[in-house]
């Protein structure tokens, strides 16, 4: 099962836990296959240190950890589906690259889309209930 997480799904998850850490836990024991892009990667990054004032060697074992967890796609589609939020762009170039199955998000913008090239978009609790019932 493919899946592409939002930047907010790995913001949460590496600063808070609960269920987004869930995504995480499960692309590390490989029983997904999380995608992610250099762009999302950047936006990730730049977040933890900016806002949550990360220091650099905490964001470059997250870079390793991503590196082991996750599998690095490079979107060749440019996609400008979403108006106010252009990043969000990114992670449907990030899914639509890696033939996501699943794309997880909290964002709202992304969430109101509903599906993308086939593909829904989730919340966490929603991709979670899914998973389980398969």
């Amino acid at each position: 099962m493919r899946v592409t997480a939002d930047t907010n799904i790995y913001i949460s998850a590496l600063n808070f836990g609960g269920p987004p850490a869930e995504i995480l836990r499960l692309a590390a024991e490989g029983d997904i296959r999380l995608s992610i892009s250099s762009e999302i990667i950047g936006e990730v990054i730049e977040t933890l240190r900016r806002k949550f004032l990360w220091p650099d060697g905490r964001i470059e074992d997250l870079r390793r950890t991503l590196g082991e967890i996750a599998e690095l796609v490079v979107p060749t589609v440019r996609i400008d589906l979403v108006d106010d939020d252009p990043d969000d762009n990114r992670i449907l170039e990030c899914a639509h690259a890696a033939r996501a199955d699943f794309i997880v998000t909290g964002d709202k913008d992304l969430l109101r889309i509903g599906t993308y090239d086939s593909t829904p978009i989730l919340t966490v609790a929603e991709f979670l209930r899914r998973r389980s019932a398969e």
